[in-house]
């Protein structure tokens, strides 16, 4: 009785061990083309740089001291912890407005979606694109968070730098710019 148990508790957490693998591979190799959809999310980045509207310095003198003078910093915006947040605050929900499509018979490009009913081509798998390419822009702002946010403080990231940031000398899903196949012209749908 006793190996019989033994059998069914080893095919229980062969089972599970299964499930949760399969889970976890089938996402990750979701994405094919991992320098194209870096492209896009850098693309997207470079949106929210060039949409920044000039901010004043952040006033962190809170406090006062005996003599009743204000105490604390005043933080230069630009190389402030505010500003990374607010850049990538929502970026990989955005990412949902994207989808894969082809170009030629043998290449594929993300573009944005402005009006999905408009969309020509499979509704839900270009939908099932952009939840690849939202949950790929999570993995990626995971792994390279960290590193993106202290180029951006060093004011390193400007617009036209961050592909060749983010997916180049970060993430390493990129060789050279000429795999991009993201194009800044702001391709929409």
């Amino acid at each position: 009785m006793e190996a019989r148990e033994r059998a069914k508790i080893f095919q229980s957490i062969s089972l599970v061990f299964v499930v949760v693998f399969s889970g976890v591979v089938v996402p990750v190799l979701s994405i094919d083309d991992k320098c194209a959809a870096c492209n896009a999310v850098a693309g997207e980045i470079e949106l929210g740089l060039l949409r920044e509207k000039p901010r004043n310095h952040l006033d962190m003198r809170h406090r006062l001291d005996s003599r009743g003078q204000r105490e604390g910093k005043i933080i230069d915006y630009k190389v402030s912890e505010l500003r990374v947040v607010e850049l990538l605050d929502g970026l990989c929900e955005k990412m949902q407005d994207y989808t894969l499509t082809k170009v030629d018979s043998d290449k594929t490009e993300w573009i944005r979606v402005k009006d999905w009913n408009s969309l020509k081509t499979d509704k839900p798998k270009a939908r099932a694109y952009s939840k690849d390419l939202s949950s790929y822009c999570g993995r990626l702002l995971e792994d390279t968070e960290d590193e993106l946010a202290e180029q951006i403080k060093l004011g390193s990231v400007q617009p036209g730098d961050v592909s060749k940031i983010l997916c180049q000398d970060l993430s390493k899903h990129c060789h050279n710019t000429s795999d991009s196949t993201f194009k800044d012209d702001d391709r929409e749908l």
